[in-house]
């Protein structure tokens, strides 16, 4: 109504109000009622803003690879913003009178493209595309050096770069590239697998024989103490069977000396005894055989002299007619003989 406005701006917000070429209030978040024509409102919003870009670039080795990613900035110096870029409001306070606003995420975008530029031509292609880090690394330190971003007052917050792709048919030929080295690199590895099982098997061998060769030393070697302990043992029957043989030679001698010495007694004791019958033949040769008879039939028992009876009446039997023997002499006879 009769030009009085009201407007009211969010925190993100830093406003200007000009009238009469000078700045007669500022601030962010503020509300007001202001007259229109005679004020100028200057909107420039603090908060961050994310852009994102996407370009393409040439390579050290002259490829062409397509660059992805985004770049987070605020405005830090709204009042060094103003004197540079128009972020003037039209009469309505709605929508910006110039299309600066809109031109100021392009000028971060070239400047990461001229940085972007400057890097990628010190790299070849397949080290572009893995020089993601690193591009990240130098662009935003050439974005907060900068002069045009310290100039406009700007603060790089971050920087990120989502992909690097090469044109599809290098991405094509380096698939195929990397599909053949990859199955290079398995038929390597299935055939150091088999080497390996190969030398492992080898190697199984090479124990076992090992094992076998030791198992047969080891046999040898317990056959030779055998047959060491099997020397030994016979070198000790011999020894003994010498000993005993030597101890029965001297049993021998001594037998054979006690049979010299036995048959020495015997020849003495028979001599002796040769003697004493000897001398009783010629004490005896003078006597009556009368007188011996009796002295030999002296202490007979009864039996006996009866028996010498008998045999003398043999020796006269062709003297004697008849030999009656009463029945009690018989008895008697047979009585004694039970």
């Amino acid at each position: 109504m009769f030009g009085f406005r009201y407007i009211k701006v969010p925190p993100s917000t830093y406003i200007l109000v000009y009238r009469g070429g000078k700045v007669a209030k500022e601030g962010a978040g503020l509300s007001f009622f202001y007259y229109a024509p005679t004020t100028s409102l200057v909107a420039i919003p603090v908060a961050s803003t994310d852009v994102p870009f996407i370009f393409q670039e040439i390579s050290a080795d002259f490829q062409e690879v397509t660059i992805q990613g985004q770049v987070t900035y605020r405005i830090a110096d709204p009042k060094r913003l103003a004197g540079l870029l128009n972020y003037t409001l039209d009469r309505r306070g709605i929508n910006y009178a110039s299309t600066d606003p809109e031109k100021l995420s392009q000028r971060i975008i070239n400047i990461i493209n001229v940085l972007t530029h400057k890097e990628l031509q010190q790299l070849p292609m397949r080290e572009a595309l893995r020089a993601s880090d690193l591009l990240v690394r130098s662009v935003t330190e050439g974005l907060r050096a900068s002069p045009e971003n310290e100039a406009l007052g700007l603060e790089i917050l971050g920087l990120s770069i989502l992909a690097i792709r090469p044109v599809p048919e290098t991405a094509r030929a380096l698939e195929a590239e990397a599909r053949e080295r990859l199955l290079r690199e398995a038929d390597e590895a299935i055939s150091s697998r088999r080497n390996a099982a190969v030398e492992q098997e080898r190697s199984i061998k090479e124990n076992e024989l090992n094992t076998e060769i030791a198992v047969e030393m080891k046999k040898r070697q317990i056959r030779e103490a055998q047959l060491d302990a099997e020397r030994m043992v016979q070198e000790r029957q011999h020894q003994l069977r010498e000993a005993e043989a030597a101890f029965a030679t001297i049993q021998e001698e001594k037998r054979q000396e006690l049979v010299r010495l036995a048959t020495l007694n015997a020849k003495a004791e028979s001599d002796a005894k040769a003697y004493g019958v000897a001398a009783l033949v010629k004490a005896v040769s003078d006597t009556d055989p009368r007188v011996l008879q009796a002295l030999a039939t002296s202490g007979m028992k009864p039996q006996q002299l009866i028996a010498l009876a008998f045999q003398g009446l043999a020796e006269k039997a062709e003297k004697i007619g008849t030999l009656n023997i009463s029945p009690e002499l018989l008895r008697e006879l047979l009585e004694s003989k039970k």
